[in-house]
């Protein structure tokens, strides 16, 4: 039945759909970025060539988002990946009360981003907050959690770490439960104090699904824009302002395609970038450990 002809009659068509649908889009808004497109004021078209590239090169605007971006992406992940890896191998090594543990971690991550953002919202609301309430009740001012570019900054990061530690803790867990035993017994035998057990077999041996778990999730940080929106808009100023919102500022509200379009083709070209950069960063230590 493998070699059938039959089956490409029931491929090929969906095959074709699905990259109709794919590349279609991608032509377009690349074709796109290269014209003048505005839809209000309604104006034709026409070909500017890489003006909207380099606009958007010499726009401070821009740079700033790539480095708001950045920090909220890396700050979060770094902190995702320590926290998560912590509650990895306790939930690994069947703390009291585990299985509780396995269900309640799950909530944050299936509880919907602009859900999330709207409820941090509430509870960061620098007059009406329940934490300023607490501040307030202990003798201490309220604090500008989203009125001041740190604190909103680290608002927004606490939101990010609390909605998606438990995928890094699932993850992690999941590659800590495939680990041999065998190794530990030996190093059990050679008196190895826990410590030791960690860097020397521990974290080498799940070097490669922290590589994959860190990629994933510092490509998904860079796509955020719910949680932005929501608790500051951007603001104060647009010293919150991520890549992704600054597209959606541009596209749905002064409707400049062309300009938004070359945008999202340089924020491709960061995100690709950066991985790369990862990948080949690390790419000695994962051959070490294969």
């Amino acid at each position: 039945m493998r070699n059938d002809p039959i089956k490409y009659f029931f491929i090929w068509p969906a095959l074709l759909v699905v990259l109709g649908v794919s590349i279609f889009p991608l032509i377009y808004s690349l074709t796109t970025s290269f014209m003048s497109f505005r839809l209000v004021p309604p104006t034709p078209s026409r070909f500017v060539g890489i003006d909207n590239y380099t606009s958007l090169l010499q726009n401070p605007r821009f740079w700033n988002a790539i480095g708001t971006t950045s920090l909220i992406a890396f700050l979060s992940v770094a902190l995702q990946y320590v926290i998560g890896f912590t509650m990895a191998l306790a939930l690994n090594a069947r703390v009291p009360g585990e299985k509780l543990f396995r269900v309640g971690f799950l909530l944050p991550m299936l509880i919907a981003p602009v859900a999330v953002a709207l409820i941090a919202r509430q509870m960061f609301n620098p007059t009406m907050g329940p934490l300023n309430h607490l501040m307030t009740r202990l003798g201490f001012p309220n604090l500008p959690y989203l009125t001041e570019t740190p604190w909103a900054l680290g608002a927004i990061i606490a939101v990010e770490v609390w909605q998606w530690t438990p995928f890094v803790v699932l993850m992690l867990l999941a590659g800590l439960q495939t680990l041999p035993h065998d190794v530990y017994e030996a190093a059990d035998i050679e008196n190895a104090t826990p410590w030791q057990q960690f860097w020397g077999i521990t974290f080498p041996m799940m070097l490669p699904v922290s590589v994959a778990v860190v990629f994933v999730r510092i490509i998904e940080s860079y796509k955020i824009i719910d949680t932005v929106f929501v608790m500051t808009g951007g603001g104060p100023g647009v010293s919150t302002e991520t890549l992704t919102l600054f597209a959606y500022q541009e596209g749905f509200k002064k409707f400049n395609l062309g300009y938004t379009s070359a945008l999202s083709f340089l924020f491709l070209i960061v995100i690709t970038v950066i991985g790369v950069v990862y990948l080949a960063i690390l790419k000695p230590y994962l051959e070490k450990y294969r």
